[in-house]
């Protein structure tokens, strides 16, 4: 049986088909798009999912983030280019994550594209 995967309103929904593996519902699914932090952590034990995956990493200040039923894991980036380009680290740590854990999963930035100084 796949693992019950509950992506956070700040991750863009196109993460759902990258993670395919696994069992995505997002909070707009589940019609908690206005629950937030303890709520929604508490809302997701409640409903038996395994992972609760976000892009909130101020998360683990404002909540108690270990000791839960289920498996918390955070991402440095919610934008999609980022995520895009590096689903590996985010499937495995989804994964590897065990009930009560939390993971923080840092997401390397593509090079910015400057453009050539002005001639003078």
């Amino acid at each position: 049986m796949s693992r019950r995967l509950l992506l956070d309103h700040n991750l863009p929904r196109p993460m759902a088909r990258m993670l395919d593996q696994f069992n995505v519902r997002t909070t707009a699914d589940e019609g908690w798009s206005t629950l937030v932090n303890g709520k929604l952590l508490e809302a997701a034990e409640r409903e038996g999912f395994d992972v609760f995956l976000s892009g909130d990493q101020n998360l683990r200040h404002q909540q108690r983030v270990t000791g839960r039923t289920l498996a918390i894991v955070v991402l440095s980036s919610n934008a999609w280019p980022v995520i895009q380009q590096s689903p590996a680290p985010i499937i495995q740590a989804v994964s590897d994550a065990a009930p009560g854990s939390y993971t923080e999963v840092a997401l390397s930035r593509p090079p910015l594209n400057r453009r050539p100084a002005p001639k003078t």
